[in-house]
């Protein structure tokens, strides 16, 4: 039974995180649903994610650029620093503080998707923003990925929005790229910790990517991307109350 969870869910969230993000909501649920620790969970959770980032920024690697006030190699070290620290602070954080944080978690990241249209239009085309509010800016999302990675593509986006990137395209790239960069870290920091439920985390892997590629290759006969991503935001509206009652 719990192979079939974990291969269903691994095949949902790739292609869920193919086609329009929102991932995490089914496979951090379904490894908490199958008894691992809330903390072990999120780190396997963001250690499957991992081959899908990583393949995501190889394809968008021409459109990887920068704007605003800093360059590409700040906006790299911030993500191995956030990446870092994010992961530091879940490996202090006890299993009882984390369930209840989850929860709050998983409502910020459902609200930031399910406004993600609205929200990015209104932050676009900022200027004059200073290296410093950049810096603080990437560096809190940045810590954020690296300690749950729920959300983390509509996080960035609104980030790159707030210190001035304009170009959609540049946008998806960096984002995949910060992605892949802040995921690596905070997983490896993970498993050297002894925090990813290995038993799990392979099969999951596999299926996430699995899940990935099929979704990549049939997104395009999905016409209506609202109702998909309504449907996401209400797998993630019954995750959060689901985590509220625990």
């Amino acid at each position: 039974m719990s192979f079939v969870v974990i291969v269903l869910a691994g095949l949902i969230a790739g292609a869920l995180n193919a086609v329009a993000g929102g991932g995490t909501f089914v496979s951090f649920p379904a490894l908490v649903w199958l008894g691992v620790p809330p903390v072990m969970a999120n780190a396997t959770a963001t250690l499957t994610a991992l081959p899908g980032y990583l393949s995501s920024a190889w394809a968008f690697r021409r459109d990887v650029s920068a704007e605003g006030a800093l360059g590409l190699r700040w906006m790299f070290g911030l993500a191995v620093f956030g990446g870092l620290a994010g992961a530091l602070l879940l490996m202090v954080t006890p299993d009882e503080v984390f369930v209840g944080v989850v929860p709050w978690l998983l409502l910020t990241a459902t609200l930031l998707f399910a406004a993600g249209p609205r929200l990015l239009p209104l932050l676009a085309g900022g200027s004059g923003i200073s290296p410093r509010f950049s810096i603080l800016v990437l560096t809190a999302v940045s810590i954020y990925g690296g300690y749950f990675n729920g959300g983390l593509g509509i996080m960035l986006l609104a980030a790159f929005s707030l210190i001035g990137f304009t170009h959609l395209h540049s946008m998806n790239g960096l984002k995949n790229a910060l992605s892949a960069i802040l995921s690596s870290v905070s997983a490896l920091t993970y498993a050297t910790a002894g925090l990813i439920a290995w038993d799990h985390a392979l099969v999951l892997a596999i299926a996430t990517a699995a899940g990935g590629f099929l979704g990549g290759h049939y997104s395009r006969r999905i016409r209506n991307m609202a109702a998909l991503r309504a449907a996401i935001v209400v797998v993630g509206a019954a995750m959060t109350v689901a985590f509220f009652a625990r």
